[in-house]
């Protein structure tokens, strides 16, 4: 386990002092202790219930401390805004947040973070919403006067909500502040709206004579909404398990290029993050780094295994691999535009790639990013027939295609993404370790030899066609 940076410790410190000193009561007032302890047990059993929103990725890969990969019940905490004072309505969502699962280390720290970041949203919000009046107007009812306060209280809640998350992915991911906070609200607003509604339609229900047992029915169909996502979740889930196994049988049937794709999904997600595409796009992105060689699974093992350079004829058959990897992705509907790259990350610029010799925009964007990640991988990964190449010789070489073989604006990405995180593979080679475990071995500097043009099909045919090739016969990777 790779522990939390100082950084995020001391921002997760400061998010849950703010957050104690705002669900401090102020002196003087007496809030329902009753009303807060009812919507607390309630958002702690709806909190048990929820997924999270990102499962773990086919590659088995997931951020470190992404926020946006914990889910949460809003209803209830916006109800508790809509109901209670700042300093109560801060205090509902503790006891949840603190007993809800986490999957992943460090659980304790995950839990205190959001704790601390929805007791400081809820007070932020009911804050805004008890100086706009809308405590009254809820007691009243005074519509529609009441959708105004609501309406500013959810806009804040998603604002501070969107402005943690984006905080903790600074500190603890190091991305960059315009990645971590791009389009965060336009994303968490539309939902958090939904929730809003149901929270306003909830405190309507607890002030008026039919009572909190008439709040509750709210939940009801809230709680069918989270069924059906959670099945949404269950489908993703096995498509998942999919990928991972078929990742897994190319990496058995190809063991000289264990890991590869694993990494040029990676890769391909910086470059994606780089050029500001969406996060759905970005998901897709990985999916297509990950499986863009499945097609090996249709290639016979004999060659992908061969010592020494092919004929003529098995690098024709080597070249079919993209298609044969299209055919077998083509059911996977969720897979979108990765069916494309997968089909295409081969395709070069100038049209000398395969299969189908397409040209400059002719090539799908998708294809394009996979195809620098690919080459990237291919030229910086240590395996058992060849040493890597550095990172620094590896992009000096792919701005040098750039145009003809490559893509500038993906290859311009790359390169302001490794400047910005560097590249730290998880698994740069199956190396064995004495006793028979596995270590990955770091990119030792070489010096490359006297340029030579790898045979397709090779090893190297994902590189530049000038990088330089292995010395000696080599068993067969793509």
């Amino acid at each position: 386990m790779r522990s939390v940076p100082v950084r995020a410790r001391v921002y997760i410190l400061c998010v849950a002092l703010a957050g104690a000193l705002c669900a401090a009561p102020a002196p003087g007032t007496h809030p329902s202790w009753p009303a807060v302890a009812l919507l607390a047990a309630l958002y702690a059993g709806c909190e048990q219930l929820t997924l999270p929103r990102r499962l773990k990725g086919a590659g088995g890969t997931t951020t470190r401390f992404d926020p946006r990969a914990l889910g949460t019940f809003f209803p209830v905490l916006l109800a508790g805004v809509f109901l209670l004072p700042p300093p109560a309505a801060a205090l509902v969502a503790v006891p949840g947040a603190l007993l809800a699962r986490v999957d992943r280390h460090p659980r304790r720290l995950r839990r205190l973070w959001r704790a601390a970041q929805l007791a400081l949203t809820a007070w932020a919000s009911a804050s805004v919403f008890a100086w706009l009046g809308g405590p009254a107007a809820t007691a009243a009812p005074d519509f529609p006067y009441v959708l105004g306060p609501a309406g500013a209280a959810v806009l804040t809640f998603s604002a501070v909500l969107t402005a943690l998350d984006g905080g903790i992915l600074v500190c603890a991911e190091r991305v960059s502040p315009r990645t971590a906070w791009r389009g965060g609200l336009t994303r968490s607003l539309a939902p958090v709206a939904v929730h809003g509604l149901a929270g306003l339609m909830m405190a309507v229900l607890w002030t008026s004579p039919y009572g909190p047992v008439a709040a509750l029915l709210v939940l009801l169909p809230m709680g069918v909404s989270c069924w059906v996502f959670a099945q949404y979740h269950r489908e993703r889930a096995a498509h998942q398990a999919t990928i991972r196994a078929l990742v897994q049988a190319v990496d058995l049937k190809d063991k000289y290029t264990r890991g590869h794709s694993e990494r040029v999904g990676r890769a391909s997600v910086m470059i994606a993050r780089e050029l500001g595409l969406d996060d759905e796009r970005v998901e897709v992105l990985r999916f297509a780094g990950i499986l863009h060689d499945v097609g090996k699974l249709g290639v016979p093992t004999r060659l992908l295994r061969k010592d020494g350079p092919l004929t003529p004829e098995e690098r024709r058959v080597i070249e079919l691999h993209p298609e044969y990897g299209h055919e077998m992705v083509r059911g996977i509907g969720f897979l979108g535009e990765a069916r494309a790259a997968i089909l295409h990350h081969h395709e070069r610029l100038d049209g000398s790639g395969y299969p189908y010799g397409l040209a400059g925009p002719q090539i799908p964007q998708c294809a394009r990013v996979v195809a620098v990640a690919d080459a990237f991988d291919a030229m910086t990964s240590t395996r058992s027939y060849r040493r890597a190449r550095p990172v620094e010789v590896a992009v000096a070489e792919l701005a040098r295609c750039a145009g003809a073989q490559f893509d500038p604006e993906m290859v311009g990405a790359l390169t302001r993404a490794l400047d910005r995180h560097g590249w730290h593979p998880e698994v740069t080679a199956d190396v064995p370790e004495p006793g028979g475990n596995v270590s990955p071995v770091p990119a030792p500097a070489t010096t490359p030899g006297p340029a030579t043009t790898p045979a397709p099909g090779t090893a190297s045919d994902t590189a530049p066609d000038t990088v330089p090739a292995p010395a000696v016969s080599r068993p067969a990777a793509r």
